[in-house]
């Protein structure tokens, strides 16, 4: 439960670095009248090949940071977060702050949409290895197949600008004609990076498969909540929003651009 009169205070979003600014973009959209403060843990990305116990070390951090910052819900817009830290995450914003996350709301999804029978996920070895999609989407609907396939190459690949090319078409392809993928009729993007691609898979499936982009689906999920909560900012006053990250470089602040649909400043804070 969300707490009460709080309605102007920001929504805090946080990622391993820049990829959960697709998520923040979504909720932008969804939401006009949101502050947004977003944290990109650059120091320490990726997530995806981290221990546990560390990914639960660093989510702990910032959400603890973010409720620092008065934020009235925490979006965990990281599938590697979500799916080794979320209790943790939970248990720091109890009665502090609502927490919503990037898995739970595209299960919910999937598992109501009675046409996916075989649904595939993709995405770091961190969420794929934790198994999280498949026994949650398996226990609310036994009779669906799940296909899970870690595919850690895409993240550096999108961040280091390959797109729509001949390398990233290859790597795309080398993925998605594993055997583990053959047969399903939709395909969760398990990595917020992986928007970005969303075309270029769709276009590898010959748009037969669906794909399905879990940053439109957790904006409309967070959107539910504030307005179940009574806590939709009806301020129509332009929110300024920022964006922070843990380490600074040039490059992070060129490819955000690319994450968020126009340019952002970064602000570099410490906060571990």
């Amino acid at each position: 439960m969300l707490k009460t009169n709080i309605n102007n205070s920001p929504i805090g979003v946080f990622d391993s670095g820049v990829g959960g600014l697709t998520v923040a973009n979504a909720i932008r959209q969804v939401l006009p009248n949101e502050k947004l403060i977003y944290f990109g843990d650059t120091a320490h990305l990726p997530y995806g090949d981290k221990s546990k116990e560390t990914v639960i070390g660093y989510s702990a951090r910032i959400t603890q940071f973010l409720l620092e910052q008065q934020c009235k819900v925490i979006v965990v817009a990281c599938n590697t977060a979500s799916a080794n830290a979320y209790d943790t995450i939970m248990a720091e914003a109890e009665k502090k702050a609502g927490v919503v996350d990037v898995i739970n709301p595209v299960v919910e999804y999937v598992t109501a949409v009675k046409k996916f029978r075989h649904i595939g996920v993709i995405g770091t070895k961190g969420t794929i290895n934790s198994g999280t999609y498949v026994s949650k989407i398996i226990a609310r609907n036994p009779h669906v197949s799940v296909a899970s396939l870690a595919t850690p190459m895409l993240v550096p690949m999108i961040e280091e600008g390959f797109i729509f090319d001949d390398i990233s078409n290859a790597i795309v392809r080398s993925y998605l004609s594993r055997p583990e993928l053959s047969q399903i009729d939709s395909l969760i993007l398990g990595c917020t990076h992986y928007p970005i691609i969303k075309n270029q898979i769709n276009k590898f499936y010959n748009f037969k498969v669906d794909v399905i982009d879990s940053s439109k689906i957790v904006a409309n999920h967070l959107r539910k909540i504030l307005a179940e909560n009574k806590q939709l900012n009806e301020n129509t006053t332009e929110p300024k929003h920022r964006f922070l990250v843990s380490d600074y470089t040039d490059y992070f602040q060129a490819i955000s651009k690319l994450f968020f649909e126009e340019d952002i400043v970064l602000e570099k804070v410490s906060i571990f």
